[in-house]
């Protein structure tokens, strides 16, 4: 491909919209000591446009390899950022989100080797198409966005709530944050219960790929 040809690629707006979703995470990281209520604001607008990005790439016939391995980088990537943050605020249950940092990483990583060795253009393209339960999840946009948004409101909320309750709902009720804690954590649990089975159909997935390309015995 010609120099300029690939320079489209990185111009194409979708691309644009995962740089702007990598320095809004950044300011996150950056602001989370000092400032968590706007650094917990940018992590959630670069989150949010996750599905923008998705949105434009089909609106204007922009979909890249590129950008689904920006896309995929980016959510990944600000996630463990974001879970090793609550391992220090939190060192009591560190091992919990160090193996969801871990199984997070893992399933994701091969689950889409094994999308680009069974030529689909992103992991969600292929998505699981082994089991039921991940081809509904990667299907469904609605539920997946419920899930990604909820997992990560849980783990934003958790984070504020290292600082306070947050807002009240009611005169001596909880605060806003406990409360995303509370209806965010079962949505967590279904996301990592979905990594898990991504990990173990990634695996599987894998290691028939590679006995169909033994060479048969006679």
């Amino acid at each position: 491909m010609a120099e300029g040809e690939a320079l489209k690629v990185f111009l194409f707006v979708p691309n644009i919209i995962g740089y702007a979703r990598i320095l809004l995470a950044a300011i996150a990281f950056y602001l989370l000591p000092g400032q968590p209520g706007v650094a917990m604001s940018c992590y959630g607008l670069s989150a949010l446009l996750d599905a923008v990005d998705g949105h434009m790439a089909r609106l204007l016939d922009q979909g890249s390899r590129l950008g689904a391995m920006l896309d995929m980088l980016t959510d990944r990537l600000a996630t463990a950022c974001l879970l090793v943050n609550l391992a220090v605020l939190y060192p009591g249950a560190a091992s919990l989100f160090q193996l969801s940092l871990a199984v997070d990483l893992a399933s994701h990583w091969l689950h889409m080797h094994c999308a680009t060795l069974q030529g689909g253009r992103s992991h969600k393209a292929i998505g699981g198409r082994g089991l039921p339960i991940l081809r509904l999840y990667y299907s469904n946009r609605p539920l997946l966005f419920l899930l990604c948004a909820g997992n990560e409101a849980f783990y934003c909320c958790l984070s504020l709530l290292a600082t306070g309750e947050g807002p009240g709902l009611c005169r001596g009720g909880v605060g806003l944050f406990r409360a995303g804690v509370w209806l965010g954590a079962p949505l967590a649990a279904l996301k990592f219960g979905v990594n898990l089975l991504q990990l173990g159909a990634a695996a599987e997935a894998l290691a028939a790929i590679d006995a169909s390309e033994r060479p048969k015995k006679a």
